[in-house]
């Protein structure tokens, strides 16, 4: 009787998870993506991070040597800051304690960009770029993944060629309280331009590509599985559920149990992908979002007062055409 009971009890949380889900999206449906009128602009760019830090959000890196966009969502108004070092592009930007971090980058044109074997930093408070930590020994890439957990950095995959060959399935955690990088376990499968989030205590990498210039396949080997690493245990699997619409450049945020998954580009269309998609963790089961007013990809998502935001990137596949403006999702 027990066990039934148990049974029941499993089957009660699924059906409300579902039921949840499916009141989220209806809810989400009544909204729509609109480009923000603004004071000022950012610089067009893409491959580049899209960050918010102490309610300010931050356009940094992106192809050529580009001063930083700073925008105050409160006064809808774009300023400069400065210029990074070098060309740094085709990373995830993160921040923690402040400051914005552009690890497993690349730098240099297509199609052999290089990767960078420093991490870079942006401090807002001084307006100034930095130079940070090394990369992992003998494993430096780009166009890798970054999420951060518990004061601690992981990155994912990446490509050791430009868009050229060499993308690589690899796991590693820089830990900012020692200053020491840990190797972990690969990854289910290799995959560059793809992107991460944490949600429950789990690191889910979405989306993505094996960039293969070599055998003329740039942008068609797009990844369609996710693959999930478990903090507490250290290991990975792979769920039931692929992502709907398979894409690379794409970006994710986490909102809850769900993980919000936008933009891209692919070898199965022109335009850069407008498709949002929200996998609802707990259920698997993914739901369909307002489109973006304007696909990109080579930006982030930006989640701040209840509002979504997404700027810049480009509007259709590789290079062309880069944008400047700003969209917003608000409920």
């Amino acid at each position: 009787m027990l066990k039934q009971l148990t049974i029941l009890n499993r089957v009660f949380i699924v059906l409300l998870s579902v039921f949840v889900t499916e009141i989220e999206a209806q809810d989400v449906s009544q909204a729509q993506w609109q480009e923000l009128s603004c004071t000022g602009k950012p610089v067009a760019r893409h491959e580049a991070a899209f960050v918010e830090a102490g309610g300010m959000f931050y356009l940094a890196g992106g192809r050529r040597i580009q001063e930083v966009s700073i925008f105050n969502p409160e006064t809808k108004t774009w300023t400069s800051g400065a210029k990074p070092p070098l060309e740094i592009h085709h990373f995830q930007g993160v921040s923690y304690q402040g400051q914005i971090y552009a690890v497993g980058a690349h730098t240099g044109k297509y199609i052999h960009e290089t990767p960078l074997e420093h991490a870079y930093v942006y401090n807002p408070k001084t307006d100034v770029w930095s130079k940070s930590f090394a990369m992992p020994k003998n494993r430096s890439r780009g166009s890798t993944t970054a999420s951060i957990y518990k004061d601690k950095l992981y990155i994912v995959g990446g490509i050791l060629d430009g868009h050229w060959d060499g993308h690589v399935a690899w796991a590693d955690c820089y830990d900012f309280k020692t200053g020491k990088w840990q190797v972990l376990a690969d990854a289910p499968r290799a995959r560059d331009h793809a992107s991460s989030v944490v949600c429950n205590d789990k690191l889910y990498v979405i989306g993505g590509r094996r960039s293969s210039g070599k055998i003329k396949k740039v942008m068609d080997l797009t990844v369609g599985e996710i693959d999930v690493f478990n903090f507490k245990t250290g290991t990975w699997e792979t769920l039931d559920a692929n992502i709907p619409t398979e894409r690379a450049g794409l970006t994710a945020i986490t909102l809850g149990d769900n993980i919000i998954v936008t933009g891209g580009e692919s070898g199965t269309q022109k335009s850069a992908h407008n498709e949002v998609e929200c996998l609802n963790t707990s259920t698997q089961i993914w739901t369909t979002w307002p489109a973006l007013d304007q696909g990109r990809h080579g930006t982030q998502l930006t989640h701040y007062n209840n509002n979504l935001y997404i700027a810049s990137g480009c509007s259709e596949r590789g290079g062309s055409t880069e944008l400047n403006s700003i969209s917003i999702l608000s409920e």
